[in-house]
């Protein structure tokens, strides 16, 4: 049987698609039957299960999902070096060699196809890592009690924390590494000066140049302390929690802001909310009532004869005889005819006000619009809350946390029938029902008066044309923290250009490196924000024989910077010195760009299998290099940084 040898076109290289695999077609010398490797060197062929065959795969990744998270984890891992193996469904598993997987990724937006594909995953290669996204709490909760290596990721639980940070406009990142509790601080600097000069030596994770600068907007990622900034100039540092206490830098704590009404202030605001939401003729309808009780008490009380009534006796009869459930104790049988007709207008008038009444409270009390309105109606008194914009699965979380932490919270929300509605008001949060994009919705929501806005509706071009509304309202200079949810990174950064918009949060850049790093072997503590470039904080173990068994701190990456290391035989060593040396068996925290720190990660990972004879190496090299070009950068390396 032939197979193909020839190389892929370089828009298509490291990538096998599943199709291929199931149409039995010939792909890098492999079909769903037999799964073969061509020796260039010595002409042979590598049967399935030799450590030949072995080491060629031993860096594929197999990723499915078609959406946008999925396509960039599998573009990220390909520029990381690994070989992309993409399926559709769990029926490709062993078509696409899972036995033989570095790790298996299941990123797609469907979580019962996630979930297909992580247990059998798992049921065929109980060593592959398998990193799958399930948003439903119950499953992903159990299936990580039972995954073994990988991780269960949920998008909503990643991206959350950054958007809450962006719309309270905190200026510190707090996270525990190696026992100890770090703080990314970031403020203004206050004079012209380099970091050592105003920040001694705190270790800088980033600068974001201002507009004293002769470039302003650029971001500095990880740079040295002799680098040079201009008052004005957003520097972010971290450091040793108790550290930065000492040096006089107060890390800002949670204080809860939630109004906590009294059971008087709650009954007056129902009342004023029944006020002004009610039927206008409903007061009419009671004042009518109240009009006809008394003045037909007053009627029985002058004109009824044997016997003569009093006032309590009179107004007790004319109540029977106006809401028709008399007469058992007093009639108008024995009583004049100008009396009784009397009795005949009032029990007619009786009906129908009490018809009125009943029907305008059930309106109130009973109608759609009273649920419409409760939200309308708590906005007109609340200040300095958060406004969240959509209710999804990302809304919802950004609402738990917020209302956990103290803060008053309002919904904008356009579906009368979304499922987080019931979340939401166990929460006690107001809900206004309608379309965001519109300035009246906005205002009905006093955004005026909001300490901030998070905007996180599924739909970009919605959440950008909300955006663009709140501008008008609040004004271009406004301080109000905007916060808008998009996609894509490449959206994000052409909306902070083109707009203005300080705080866009892209999903992608905040969920993929979990995923990335969680199928690399990177541990993964943390992503935040300086500026428009997305940070990481992650753990890796330095392999022997790796690049940087041995390698210097000097010689790392400069967009990188290693904040600790910890070995089995010592203790942690913080902010190691440039002449300090990595060793295999060392753990390795670093924190900088995501995708430097991936890149680094592949560095420290182990050397492929050594020559066993004089061919071996020869023979392997050839054959990755008969499939595979001289290593391009990915999309993301040609793209100018913002």
């Amino acid at each position: 049987m032939p197979h193909n040898t020839k190389p892929r076109p370089n828009d298509e290289d490291d990538v096998i698609d599943s199709p291929g695999l199931r149409e039995g077609r010939t792909i890098y010398g492999s079909s769903p039957s037999t799964i073969v490797a061509i020796d260039v060197v010595k002409k042979r062929t590598k049967q399935p299960g030799s450590r030949e065959m072995d080491e060629i795969f031993h860096r594929e990744i197999i990723v499915s999902g078609d959406d946008a998270l999925a396509k960039t984890i599998a573009e990220e891992l390909r520029g990381a070096g690994a070989r992309i193996i993409r399926i559709a469904t769990a029926a490709d598993l062993l078509g696409a060699g899972v036995h033989r997987a570095r790790a298996v990724v299941c990123a797609g937006p469907n979580d019962a196809v996630n979930l297909e594909i992580a247990l059998l995953a798992r049921q065929f290669s109980p060593n592959v890592r398998v990193v799958a996204r399930l948003a439903n709490n119950v499953l992903r909760e159990a299936v990580a009690a039972v995954n073994g290596p990988g991780a269960i990721l949920d998008v909503a639980d990643l991206a959350t924390p950054s958007v809450v940070e962006a719309v309270l406009s905190r200026n510190a990142h707090q996270f525990e590494t190696a026992g100890i509790e770090f703080v990314v601080w970031g403020a203004e600097a206050p004079y012209d000066g380099t970091l050592r000069e105003i920040y001694a030596d705190l270790a800088p994770v980033a600068v974001v140049h201002g507009k004293n600068s002769p470039t302003p907007g650029e971001v500095v990622p990880c740079p040295g302390r002799d680098l040079q900034v201009y008052a004005g100039d957003w520097t972010s540092m971290i450091g040793v929690k108790d550290e930065l206490e000492t040096r006089g830098i107060t890390v800002p704590r949670q204080t809860a802001t939630r109004s906590r009404d009294s059971r008087v202030r709650r009954a007056l605001d129902a009342a004023r909310a029944m006020r002004d939401d009610v039927n206008p003729m409903l007061f009419p309808a009671l004042a009518f009532a109240l009009f006809l009780t008394l003045g037909s008490t007053a009627v029985v009380h002058y004109t009824y004869q044997n016997p003569r009534m009093t006032w309590i006796d009179a107004l007790w009869f004319a109540s029977e005889t106006i809401t028709t459930v008399g007469y058992g104790d007093f009639s108008f049988a024995q009583q004049s005819a100008l009396l009784r007709l009397f009795a005949v207008g009032l029990m007619f008038a009786g009906v129908t006000v009490t018809a009125l009444l009943v029907a305008f409270l059930a309106d109130l009390l009973l109608s759609r619009r009273f649920v419409h309105t409760a939200g309308l109606r708590r906005a007109r008194h609340m200040r300095d809350h958060v406004v969240v914009v959509g209710l999804g699965s990302i809304g919802i979380r950004v609402v738990s946390d917020l209302t956990a932490a103290g803060y008053d919270v309002l919904v904008i929300e356009q579906n009368e029938n979304n499922r987080f509605l019931s979340t939401a008001a166990e929460l006690d949060v107001p809900v206004i029902f309608g379309d965001p994009t519109m300035r009246q919705t906005l205002e009905s929501a006093r955004v005026d008066r909001a300490r901030g806005v998070a905007v996180v509706n599924l739909d970009d071009m919605a959440n950008i044309e909300t955006g663009i509304v709140l501008l008008e309202i609040l004004g271009s200079d406004t301080k109000v923290p905007l916060v808008l949810r998009v996609q894509g990174r490449a959206l994000g950064a052409a909306v902070n250009q083109r707009f203005g918009f300080e705080n866009v949060r892209s999903i992608v850049d905040l969920a993929a490196p979990w995923f990335i790093g969680a199928a690399m072997g990177l541990q993964v503590l943390g992503t935040f924000w300086v500026g428009q470039r997305s940070f990481m904080v992650g753990g890796m173990l330095v392999a022997a024989g790796s690049e940087l068994d041995g390698l210097r701190m000097a010689e790392m990456s400069t967009q990188t910077r290693v904040i600790a290391i910890t070995r089995p035989e010592g203790p942690v060593s913080l902010r190691p010195r440039r002449d300090a040396r990595l060793k295999a068996g060392d753990t390795a925290y670093l924190i900088g760009p995501y995708r430097e720190l991936i890149a680094t990660l592949r560095k420290g990972q182990p050397p492929p299998l050594t020559a066993i004879d004089g061919g071996r190496s020869a023979a392997l090299a050839a054959a990755r290099s008969l499939h595979r070009p001289q290593t391009r950068p990915p999309k993301w390396a040609q793209d100018a940084e913002v």
